[in-house]
């Protein structure tokens, strides 16, 4: 799986309410895109106490095709065009995980970690696993929970979705907090709304997003798929 992300830096007296509102008018598009496992619709906001107003969609997609066939064709250009071409981050995911039990995500939160040369990788990796363990047991009570590396700049990302509002959620390290507008999930293990598992069934309620599930569209799907014209 691959993750990515762009940010668009907005004028400090920025009306945040014409993303809102594009986004409530054109977030819901994503929903079907194939390849797509989720697509966070973020921004953060001068007057709820960040440093700028920006807005930062993270996206995380099964294979490379769903990412190009929306780098490559009308969604992205339309983002251009109103916004200018941003520079987009990318990362190799180590892992996905959504709980099955959380309600609706409100917001999140992106840490980043720096991978020190003489640190083994091996190791980077289990601490990336325990992190995702820890992040089951926080009480802002997590909805989905995600690491990847950026092998250019050895940077680790932890993102997280939280379904505490931003106003619950307290700095740290090398972290910035967004207000999730939309959850766009056509490729999650389950969907958006809260669901519990059945106690019966002795099955756990956290689900790895590593591979798509059964019923989501694979590469061959992609192929078939029609061009979408997406704005945001």
């Amino acid at each position: 799986m691959l993750a990515n992300q762009y940010t668009i830096k907005l004028p400090a007296d920025y009306d945040m309410d014409i993303i809102r509102d594009r986004v409530r008018h054109n977030g819901s598009r994503f929903d079907v895109w194939p390849g797509l496992a989720f697509k966070a619709f973020l921004i953060s906001e001068r007057a709820r106490g960040a440093t700028a107003n920006r807005y930062a969609p993270f996206y995380v997609w099964h294979d490379i095709t769903g990412a190009n066939e929306f780098l490559y064709g009308d969604g992205f250009a339309a983002l251009e065009g109103s916004f200018g071409r941003p520079r987009i981050e990318h990362w190799i995911t180590l892992d996905v995980q959504t709980s099955t039990e959380a309600g609706p995500a409100r917001s999140a939160t992106r840490q980043d970690v720096i991978v020190p040369e003489d640190d083994h990788l091996a190791e980077v990796r289990e601490r990336a696993r325990e992190w995702l363990q820890r992040s089951r047991s926080d009480p802002r009570r997590v909805h989905t929970a995600l690491v990847a590396l950026d092998p250019y700049r050895w940077q680790l990302v932890r993102f997280a979705l939280w379904c505490a509002p931003l106003a619950q959620l307290e700095p740290g390290p090398q972290t910035t907090q967004y207000e999730l507008l939309h959850l766009s999930a056509p490729g999650s293990p389950r969907p958006l709304s809260a669901t519990s598992a059945d106690p019966r069934s002795g099955s756990s309620p956290w689900v790895s997003s590593a591979r798509p599930k059964r019923g989501v569209s694979s590469s061959l799907d992609l192929e078939r798929a029609p061009t979408r014209k997406l704005v945001l």
